[in-house]
């Protein structure tokens, strides 16, 4: 790799996937304050709301992913209207 070409701060991060739990290890430059033990070492953690592991692309399953309730207001308002 080239000598300066990465930012100072570019070091190992864990990503937490909060719909299902699931922690992946990569590197990154992300700004936390939150930490994490991940296979036995203390690493910064940044928490998502979806990754790849519960993404229904990548899974093969149609899952409703919706925090903040919008699928239910929208059912609640014009789910009654019919054609």
């Amino acid at each position: 790799m080239k000598e300066g070409i990465h930012p100072t701060n570019y070091r190992p991060v864990v990503f937490k996937d909060m719909s299902n739990g699931d922690m992946f290890l990569s590197r990154s430059t992300c700004k936390t304050s939150e930490t994490v033990e991940f296979e036995g070492e203390t690493y910064p953690l940044v928490k998502l709301e979806i990754s790849s592991t519960s993404h229904p692309f990548y899974t093969g399953k149609s899952k409703l992913v919706d925090t903040a309730g919008r699928v239910d207001r929208f059912m609640s308002r014009y789910g009654r209207v019919k054609k």
